[in-house]
């Protein structure tokens, strides 16, 4: 099992991603590790995708060389479960406030000791090969990836304690909610956005896991907040990357005649 977004943090290098709104093909994996991404972060929160349509790109992806990761829309057992079951090598939690929410949801991700997580037949993640159950809990263990998200002052707050929590890999920032939390929509370069920020690095290096943004795209801000110690980039959606390479080029044809 090779989980290349794990790998890069765990040589503490970029790590960047791309969230998929609209894509429902398979082939959208080979298509983002070919524009240079390392994993895919498909969102079942913010959109209509299925688990089904989520599932058949997260296996594809395994074999297109890039980490299928799967935004999960709440904190129901089955919704994590499911899609590790079905293919998925990582899992991200949405709007996790404190440490005591962060342990259940490890819990749920992680096969025992670690964890709670049942076990079920072969899995994609292994080719679908016959292994002994203790093999498999150990490696499917050290191999999925567990991102644990904070979107209000209360788990900013908290993050000192969530780092803390054993089996959580990354915490991620997810900026624009924050940034509604705290009154300041859109407001990504704020200083209370930066001071957010610094705290989450420093418990990140404090108890060695993974520092990582969402929801800031502008690139002066990204190019400030990576040199703060992000590494765990969510760098855009195939839905902005597609309409910006559209506007650009209707702009470009209406400006031939003058």
């Amino acid at each position: 099992m090779k989980n290349i977004a794990k790998e890069k943090i765990l040589n503490h290098e970029l790590s960047l991603g791309v969230g998929l709104r609209q894509s429902r093909t398979i082939d959208i994996g080979k298509i983002m590790a070919t524009s240079g991404y390392d994993w895919l972060f498909i969102d079942m929160e913010h959109n209509s995708m299925d688990i089904d349509i989520a599932s058949q790109i997260s296996v594809a992806a395994q074999d297109a060389g890039i980490t299928p990761i799967v935004r999960v829309p709440d904190f129901a057992h089955h919704h994590a479960t499911r899609v590790l079951d079905c293919g998925a090598m990582g899992v991200v939690f949405p709007h996790v406030e404190n440490a005591s929410i962060a342990k259940k949801l490890v819990s749920y991700c992680l096969y025992p000791p670690k964890g709670h997580r049942s076990m079920t037949g072969v899995l994609p993640q292994l080719d679908f090969k016959q292994q002994a159950i203790a093999d498999v809990a150990r490696t499917i263990n050290e191999n999925i990836l567990i991102v644990i998200m904070l979107e209000s002052p209360e788990a900013i707050n908290n993050v000192d304690s969530i780092a803390a929590v054993d089996g959580v890999d990354v915490i991620l920032i997810g900026t624009n909610d924050l940034c509604m939390e705290m009154g300041i929509p859109g407001d990504y370069s704020n200083l209370k956005v930066k001071n957010a920020y610094s705290k989450v690095i420093e418990a990140c290096k404090k108890y060695k896991k993974t520092p990582g943004m969402g929801g800031v795209y502008n690139e002066e801000l990204m190019y400030e907040y990576v040199n703060m110690g992000m590494k765990f980039i969510l760098s855009g959606s195939d839905l902005s990357f597609m309409m910006q390479s559209a506007l650009q080029r209707s702009n470009k044809l209406r400006s031939f005649l003058k």
